[in-house]
């Protein structure tokens, strides 16, 4: 085969393959939606995507709400730069990781109150997209009722973004998203002995 015949075989692919994809786009007959998203699963990354998701929301103007349910306590890099925005409304109401605590009302509380702030911020018209960092912790562990949880989110107002991180998500949470990833665990530098570091841990 020529180069001249590889070329033209080639732009004809392309060619099929963009009026499939043209004609897929077209089927969908929803142009807008608030999501309900879910990032689950043993490996890194859900919040880091989270985060991503958030600065790309900022870049359209979106305000942005962040309540965080395990991980408050940490003094991160998403936290330094979001936590200035004046479009970010950030709220950090974890005490740390359920092992560190090692107290369950205090966790309770602190996810209860989280929740609460969660809600808050479910109700203000202005906010376009909310990240729950971790809130699949603390239903794993049943700091909060799932069914309300649920109930909530399935009931949000129509344009408002939710995302929802953290580990072994609930499976009524996963059915009821419009979006779930789950992030696997193919290798990691802590079991070679590498500790979490500042700018890419946290």
């Amino acid at each position: 085969m020529t180069d001249a015949e590889d070329a033209l075989r080639h732009k004809l692919k392309m060619a099929h393959r963009k009026a499939v994809q043209d004609a897929e786009v077209a089927s969908k007959p929803i142009a807008e939606k608030g999501l309900l998203m879910v990032n689950t699963g043993p490996g890194k990354g859900k919040s880091t995507a989270a985060f991503g998701l958030a600065l790309r929301a900022l870049g359209h103007g979106w305000p942005v709400g962040v309540v965080q349910f395990i991980k408050g306590a940490w003094d991160t890099g998403e936290r330094r730069l979001l936590e200035g925005s004046e479009l970010v409304r950030w709220h950090s109401m974890g005490e740390g990781f359920t092992w560190e605590t090692q107290d369950r009302d205090r966790d309770v509380a602190a996810a209860e109150a989280a929740w609460g702030k969660a809600r808050e911020l479910m109700a203000d018209p202005a906010i376009r997209l909310l990240v729950l960092d971790e809130i699949n912790i603390a239903l794993r562990y049943d700091y909060l009722r799932l069914g309300d949880v649920v109930a909530a989110l399935e009931a949000r107002r129509p344009g408002l973004h939710v995302v929802a991180t953290g580990r072994n998500a609930k499976p009524e949470l996963i059915a009821a998203a419009d979006l779930v990833t789950t992030f696997e665990a193919t290798k990691h530098h802590f079991a070679a002995g590498v500790k979490a570091q500042a700018g890419i841990e946290f």
